[in-house]
């Protein structure tokens, strides 16, 4: 039972819970959204090749805008940015579905208004992970509310596409576009609501251009937080790819058909989001290092055996295997960045977070494409775990410099309850002292 509470502990900060609920209801509609966009696509155009461009769209803006953004998070109020944002995508579910519904719409809409929501996301990402911090009153609970965004986009991933699926039936596509407009509404609404302290505003506002620089200096000029983008970017390069090939899988390899697809999919969903509780559930941040080069190593063996596998079964376990693996080495990876970075770089951090993990996708998708047209699928998935298990491996040399660099800064943040009892102790020594 306590474990079961410690698992949920970031949702007794008020404002935190607020956002959980609203974003829930969000990620649902943002998933429906996203399946019905890939059964438009492909009925409008039966072209897999559309479904690519599509994909593509929508995830480039993120590796072009991501630091613009980072550094606008660390200039402005993020709420307010993200009110913003949330309207806008509100506003693109709501022009889709006008399409759809009018029977207005054509192939060349949809690329378009991918790429308009994807320069959204760019903005509203690296912001989003940036505001956490803001919500939780107790330092302490950050890995926890991290871990718990986690499992909550992962439970809306298995959610939403389902209800989508029965709704395209009954109703079409057009409909589950303005239900997730509708949906827009209740994280807007929580972000009205809930209260955080007013951000200081500079005397005199940094040069943009200054800022970026000294975002990148920031980034890349201290070890541990070099070596945790890298990582992650290597496994969005080669490993996360594998999402654009599982129809090969379900309908070549296995012989299956849409369902096969929708249980590998769905174990995949189902893996990551045993990760995210899994991180949940732990009382703090120290092992995390250790976390992530096991998850690391973890997911790029799956990949393997999923490159060997030739029935339903053993498939599906190890897409559940890689879904566990991913969400454990990604959402690790956020939490530390977000208790050791200064909160004056913190938006330009989580902004090349954004970029190491969402930015190399689509072209991890290209290469993997490219690779399975040359060398078959299962090699092509097999050669990004092999890269995937390499990088735990360095990442794991690295590991002993990265704890002797990363433990000074969580002793001067108190971000481990009993180091912060134990500052609190010798404050309240010293008072009395020098009384």
């Amino acid at each position: 039972m306590n474990r079961f509470a410690n698992t949920f502990r970031a949702l007794e900060n008020p404002n935190f819970r607020l956002f959980y609920i609203g974003q829930g209801i969000s990620l649902v509609g943002t998933w429906m959204q996203q399946l019905a966009m890939s059964w438009l696509v492909y009925r409008l155009t039966g072209s897999a090749l559309m479904l690519g461009v599509i994909g593509f769209a929508g995830q480039i803006p993120a590796l072009v805008l991501v630091p613009v953004a980072g550094m606008l998070a660390d200039r402005f109020d993020r709420r307010a940015i993200l009110v913003l944002t949330q309207g806008l995508a509100m506003l693109q579910a709501f022009a889709v579905a006008l399409l759809v519904l009018s029977g207005l719409v054509e192939s060349w809409h949809l690329v378009a208004l991918a790429a308009a929501l994807g320069c959204v996301n760019a903005f509203d990402m690296p912001t989003r992970q940036s505001f956490v911090i803001e919500m939780i009153d107790r330092k302490e609970d950050l890995p926890n509310a991290i871990a718990l965004n986690s499992s909550l986009f992962n439970a809306a991933r298995l959610a939403g596409p389902m209800v989508a699926g029965a709704l395209i039936v009954v109703i079409g596509e057009g409909m589950c576009f303005l239900l997730n407009g509708v949906s827009y509404m209740a994280v807007i609404a929580s972000l009205v609501v809930i209260r955080v302290p007013a951000k200081p505003v500079r005397e005199t506002p940094e040069n943009p251009l200054a800022a970026l620089i000294a975002g990148v200096r920031y980034t890349f000029g201290f070890g541990p937080i070099r070596a945790l983008l890298l990582l992650i970017a290597l496994m969005s390069l080669a490993g996360m790819s594998f999402t654009v090939l599982l129809p090969v899988f379900a309908k070549s390899i296995l012989g299956g058909d849409s369902g096969t697809l929708g249980v590998l999919s769905g174990a995949t969903g189902f893996g990551a989001l045993a990760g995210a509780l899994y991180l949940a559930s732990r009382a703090d941040v120290r092992g995390l290092g250790r976390v992530i080069a096991l998850s690391s190593a973890v997911f790029g063996g799956a990949l393997c055996l999923l490159s060997v596998s030739r029935t339903t079964a053993l498939s599906a376990a190890a897409l559940a295997l890689a879904g566990f693996g991913m969400i454990a080495m990604m959402a690790s990876g956020n939490t530390i960045l977000q208790t050791i970075v200064d909160d004056s770089m913190r938006g330009r951090v989580m902004s090349f977070y954004t970029m190491a993990f969402a930015g190399m996708v689509p072209f991890g998708s290209l290469a993997s494409g490219a690779a399975a047209e040359r060398i078959g699928t299962p090699l092509a998935v097999a050669a990004g775990g092999v890269l995937c298990i390499a990088g735990a491996l360095v990442f794991a040399c690295y590991l002993p410099r990265m704890r002797a660099m990363v433990r000074p800064i969580y002793v001067r943040k108190g971000i481990i309850p009993e180091m912060a009892q134990a500052m609190h102790s010798a404050d309240a020594v010293t008072s009395m002292q020098e009384e």
